[in-house]
Formats: structure tokens, sequence, C-alpha cells
């Protein structure tokens, strides 16, 4: 037999009944009657039921000495189930093969973990054994749902005449807000490449060249900690438009967006999406990429406590703080108002206020500290309805925000308010252009610097430049930050006020960026585009709650790919190429 005759095990159908067919594929389970030996065989396209009848001596014995993930070929004629033994569960349900002749490819030892069911299995093993994970069910719909999902992307963006074209790798060490993996040069010892983070400076290069509308399905690579939606290395659709605003960019990622989530899972994407300002964003939601598939949003009270004698709040309003509080529709016990403290103390709040709204009024240990009108102005501002409690909390508005954000989100989860299996996507606009850095002080670019700053911003670029807005833009989809974008600068001289901005001297930036600057010197287009993270799509189309979950082989929360147990020492040869000298750890890192 030859593999050209092989028909895909979850393709056999009624239509076939009566002729033969060549099958190969794993053992998925095997069910020994007593006489009749049943084996279901598997391959990426499905299932199908395989009968070995002992009137077929060779393929009855080879049959009972099969075991769970062996390899076989087996060929046979299609038939009818009897009556009554229908798998309703497969495509395949209706059919089964009966074994005339049966050859055992490969002989599999029992695996580690259960590949034919998709049970709980430690993550680690299931990295370690990454590729019998892959055989699973969940896995191997998840990197199918990703072949399908990247194939619409790049359906749609060619027939709005994109043209995709690769960027390198190896560049030149830019700050992009992650630390660079730098690579060693060998033909050029003591210098080193970075590999990149994206392909931001070459796309915008591409549009000096002239060609309009670029876009790339691209690996880019950040030496960042871990977490459930970022790996060391990650894919991302990256696109860049010449000669368009806002508007135009927004529209082509809506656009794609509807397509993709049309083809993929059927669903439909009201179009144009929702859009609400960064400002917005923080102060009802308390995040910058908020979850609409829930109400709960924050209310401003300051206003309301502006003359209060509550002690706390006074203080805090005095100083210039605010006062935001949530109403939740129903009542709660100490303990879950314990549980909401805690949150809002993890963000650094100093407590939650809290009150129940009973038939007659506030109950609450603080009532007592507050005047009717001021609890009649709460009423008033919350909306709240018997048995609904109002938390709130007194702080600086970035503490508040973050506080807010994350009881918010506690709360919804804590009373099942989330829509599971509905997705909302929302537009983030009017990021700031600058923002100070926690751990330095010093003021960075909030996106990236090449982000053009919001036309009627500009007098405040020199004199008050947290003021200033950019003309930028995220894409959430329910309380994950799927992308983000942004209008260019493309005028030399307002590229360099930029880098002063970020303290960067003429000097410097002609010294890291000459090439850019150079380069829109000749004639720039007005340009803007927008890039988000592959990974991140797939996870919430497969409703998964880890990037790694859609990855071919991922690496684990220690950057450590465990099945073939990257990264590993440097063989000693090549360090003296690269005239490299490793200092080692005090300490082994586990593994």
């Amino acid at each position: 037999m030859t593999l050209t005759s092989r028909t895909p095990c979850g393709a056999v159908r009624p239509d076939q009944v009566g002729s033969e067919v060549d099958l190969y594929g794993w053992v998925h389970r095997r069910r020994d009657l007593g006489g009749l030996i049943f084996i279901d065989l598997r391959d990426r396209s499905g299932i199908v039921q395989v009968k070995f009848d002992p009137a077929h001596a060779q393929a009855h014995a080879t049959g009972g000495e099969l075991r769970a993930e062996s390899v076989i070929h087996v060929h046979g004629p299609v038939q009818r189930r009897p009556p009554g033994t229908e798998n309703k569960e497969l495509a395949t349900g209706t059919v089964e093969v009966e074994a005339h002749a049966v050859d055992l490819l490969s002989r599999a030892q029992p695996p580690p973990f259960a590949v034919n069911e998709d049970g709980v299995v430690d993550e680690q093993l299931r990295l370690r054994y990454r590729y019998l994970d892959l055989r699973r069910s969940r896995m191997a719909k998840n990197l199918q749902l990703r072949h399908r999902l990247t194939k619409a992307i790049r359906d749609f963006l060619d027939a709005q005449g994109f043209v995709e074209i690769e960027t390198p790798v190896l560049i030149r060490s830019t700050p992009e807000g992650a630390r660079d993996y730098l690579v060693p040069s060998r033909l050029k010892p003591g210098y080193v490449y970075a590999l990149a983070q994206s392909p931001q400076l070459y796309k915008q290069l591409l549009m000096v060249a002239g060609m309009d509308r670029y876009f790339q399905i691209v690996r880019c690579y950040r030496d960042e900690d871990q977490r459930a939606d970022r790996q060391p290395e990650f894919t991302q659709l990256d696109l860049e438009m010449s000669f368009v605003g806002e508007d135009d960019v927004m529209d082509v990622i809506e656009r794609c967006f509807a397509h993709v989530w049309k083809q993929v899972l059927d669903v439909t994407v009201p179009t144009p999406i929702r859009r609400i300002t960064h400002a917005e964003a923080l102060s009802r939601y308390g995040v910058d990429k908020p979850d609409l598939r829930y109400g709960l949003e924050i209310e401003e009270l300051s206003s309301i406590f502006a003359a209060t004698e509550f002690k706390i709040f006074r203080q805090t309003l005095d100083s210039g703080g605010v006062v935001r509080g949530i109403r939740i529709p129903r009542d709660l016990g100490a303990k879950d108002i314990e549980a909401l403290t805690e949150v809002a103390r993890a963000e650094g709040a100093k407590g939650l206020a809290f009150w129940h709204r009973e038939p007659d009024g506030w109950r609450s240990p603080i009532t007592k500290f507050f005047t009717e009108g001021e609890l009649a102005g709460l009423q008033r501002a919350s909306g709240a309805q018997t048995d609904d409690v109002v938390v709130a909390v007194a702080d600086r508005a970035d503490v508040v925000a973050a506080a807010m954000g994350s009881v918010r989100k506690a709360a919804a989860r804590m009373l099942g308010l989330i829509k599971e299996g509905t997705f909302e996507f929302v537009w983030v606009t009017e990021f700031p252009l600058f923002e100070r850095s926690k751990e330095t002080g010093e003021i960075t670019a909030a996106h990236h610097p090449f982000t053009s700053p919001r036309p009627e911003d500009l007098p405040l670029l020199d004199s008050e430049p947290l003021r200033v807005r950019a003309r930028a833009y995220d894409l959430v989809l329910n309380g994950t930050e799927l992308g983000s974008g942004s209008i260019r600068i493309h005028d030399p001289e307002m590229q360099q006020r930029v880098f002063m901005g970020l303290g960067l001297s003429k000097e410097d930036a002609e010294r890291k960026f000459g090439f850019l600057l150079n380069a829109f010197r000749y004639g720039a287009p007005p340009h803007g585009g927008f890039a988000y993270g592959l990974d991140r799509v797939v996870m919430l189309a497969a409703r998964e709650e880890t990037i790694r979950e859609v990855i071919a082989f991922p690496k684990n929360q220690q950057a450590e790919e465990l099945m073939t147990d990257a990264p590993a020492p440097a063989d000693p040869r090549q360090l003296r190429e690269l005239r490299l000298q490793l200092i080692p750890s005090p300490v082994k890192p586990p593994r």
C-alpha cells in the first residue's frame, strides 16, 4: 500500500460503505470483547472505529497485541455499524472499518499520562512530553483553530491590498520598553545583535519606501518576566498603512476581526466597535483594559463628601485625592466584604468603605459619621436598591483606580456576573504620550517614542509633557489587551522633539536613530499602524486561560523549554569563537 491511497480517519462516511480504505493512525482506545476486538483509530482529522474479526486471522492476532498510542496501518472495507451501536459523538459514528490487514508501524510504550482523555495533568509533565500532549483532542483542536484563524487574517488583508513583507530578526538594540535578547556577533567581536522585539522601525521605513500597506505575522522576542499571557518569544500580527488617520487604521482592524470571528467561530462582531478614552476607562473601570461583559461601573463620589466630617475621606480630599465607589447589586456577607477589602489593600488602598442599603436607609459601621445630605447624595450617585451594597475607596486617584478596578473584577467573579462565551471588544483611545517610570522616576514613552502627539496638545510638549495625549489606540477584548497602534511621527523635527522629551540629546538621537531620522528627510508619508498578539487572540477564541495552551512548544513560567531542556550550557568552543565568558550563577536554577 502507498500513502497516496490513505483515507483520513475522520473522513470515513456512510457513502463509502462497501469500498475499501487504507487508514493510518494511532491506537486511541482498545476494547476486547472476547472474540471481536474494537479499536478507535485516531489521526489529526478525527477518530473512526475499527473492527477486528477472528475470520481475518492475521489482522485479529495483530489487533490482540496492540497497545494505546501504537501507530498502525489498517486495510479493509467500510461497514455500517449495527443498529443501536452508533456513536452520535463522532462524525464517523454510524460506520466502522473491518480490518482485513494490519501493519504495526511503530510500537508505543505506556505514556506518562493518558493521551486519550483531556483530564488534568501537571503542566510541567505536559511540557516535558509536549509531543504527547499535542495528541490530546483539546490541544490538537487549539492548534487547528490557530491555523484557521491565521489563514483568515491573511485572506482578509490580502483582499484589502496589503503586502506581506518579512523584516529582520537580528537587529540593532533599541529601547522598546522590555529587555532585549542579545546575540553576540562572531564576525564582529565585541558587538551584538538584538532579537527584534517588534518590526516597528522597519515597518515605518517600508512606508517611507512607498509600500503603502504592509503586514506580517511575525515572531518577536522580549526578555521579561513570564505571565499567563506572556512568553519570551511570541507571534504578532503587525501592519502599517500610509496616508491614514486613526479612523482608517481602526476600521481595517475592526473589519478584520469581524471577518475572522465569523469565518472561524461563526460569531458576529458588531461594528463599529465601541470607543472610550483612556481617562474614561480609568475613571469608570479602574483599568485601561476594561472588561465590558458586566456592569459594576465606578462612580465618582468626591463631590458628595467634599465637606464631610468623616476624617479619612476629608483628609484624602484635602490632599488632592478622590473618593470613588461601586454599587454591587446584591447583599454581601462579612466574609465577602473582607475578601473585597483584601483585594483593595493588595492594590495599595488602606481599606474599603461599605454601606448596605436597607428599606429604611443605610447600614454600616461608618454611617453615623455622615450627614443625611451626604447619605442622600450617595443614594443618588449609586442608584442603590434595597439589599445592594456600595463599596468605596478614598486615596490618590491612581491608587483608587487600581483598587476599584480589582474590586470590580473580583465582585463580578464572586457574583457570577461575567457572561462566559461572549466577546466584548472596546477601543481605548487618547493614551498619555509620556508616563513617569515607577522604577526610576524618569519620563518614558507610554507606548513607544515614535507615536505622534495629538495636535491640540503640542503646546504642552515642552512645558507639561505628562499632559500630552497620544494619537494612540488599544483594542481590548474581555479585559485583555489584544494590541496597540498609533499614528506615527513622520516629521524629523517632531521626532527630535519627542526624543528630547525622553531625555535623549540631539547627538544621542542621531547615534541611536539616525537611520530613521535620515529616512524621514527624504519624504515620509503620514502613516499609522497596529499590532496585536496572535497568541492572545487565539487564547481568547479558544476560551483558554493561558497562551501556553495555544502555542505548540511554549516556555514555562521560568522561560524554560522543558522538552529539550533549554536554555542549556554553551559549548566552550562556541564561547571561544565568540570571545565570550559566561559568569555562572552562584545558585543552580531549579529544573
